[in-house]
């Protein structure tokens, strides 16, 4: 059976994707500088949290994720991030291959929450490899690659930035349900405001506006005193 063994030696930001897109570079290695004629690649990626330290505005923002940092020790457990394929085409010896894995701004996806946290540093991720290995130098042979086949790697956090850049320049992303979408609208509508954020801005000034003070009308219409005559 062949044995295959794999390195992540880098990730950049897709500039040319239609959504936010990660590149991970792995490196394949057979043993025995076996030939593979194909194979077919699953792999899923996890965020394992508790193999980094956070400063005090980190572990504040995480807090939604894993509890009051007391409880860590517990509540740190590992987050997935993604589960993509890829075909890798035939090679003899060792190969390079870029993986492409599309991601989400999404702050309601646990990951999302996880990146959006993070201040500097890098991401520990472990990648989880599996799938079917077309091998032999005369004919070829069926494989399994085994599910214990794995890569670590710490992803820069400036990598996923540049990335959320890249597709949301300065931006937050929210996903709200339709009907809160529609009454939006038609609040954005009824005030005639240019944009979704001078519409949320509005909404913010609002709910900061004080309390009227009780008994107060502001829709009652006063009557001017009148002047020279008795009230009957």
């Amino acid at each position: 059976m062949t044995e295959l063994a794999f390195t992540c030696t880098g990730v950049r930001a897709d500039p040319y994707a239609a959504g936010p897109t990660l590149v991970f570079r792995l490196r394949i290695t057979p043993s025995d500088n076996a030939r593979v004629h194909a194979l077919a690649l699953r792999c899923q990626i996890r965020i394992e949290p508790a193999r980094r330290g956070y400063e005090p505005a980190e572990a504040d923002a995480l807090n939604v994720l894993f509890g009051e940092r007391s409880r860590w020790g517990s509540t740190l457990q590992p987050v997935q991030f993604a589960q993509v394929s890829h075909m890798v085409p035939g090679f003899t010896g060792e190969t390079e291959t870029d993986l492409v894995v599309p991601c989400t701004y999404d702050m309601d996806v646990a990951a999302g929450r996880y990146f959006n946290a993070l201040e500097a540093g890098e991401v520990p991720l472990l990648m989880l490899f599996s799938g079917t290995a077309f091998t032999g130098a005369g004919g070829f042979r069926v494989e399994p690659v085994p599910w214990d086949r794995e890569a670590t790697f710490r992803m820069p956090v400036e990598v996923w930035r540049e990335m959320v850049e890249q597709h949301f320049p300065g931006c937050g992303w929210i996903r709200l349900p339709r009907d809160t979408v529609d009454a939006l609208l038609a609040f954005r509508s009824q005030r005639a405001l240019p944009s979704w954020e001078a519409a949320v801005r509005a909404l913010l000034a609002e709910a900061d506006r004080p309390e009227p003070p009780p008994g107060h009308n502001p829709d009652r219409t006063l009557l001017p005193h009148a002047t020279g005559g008795t009230a009957r």
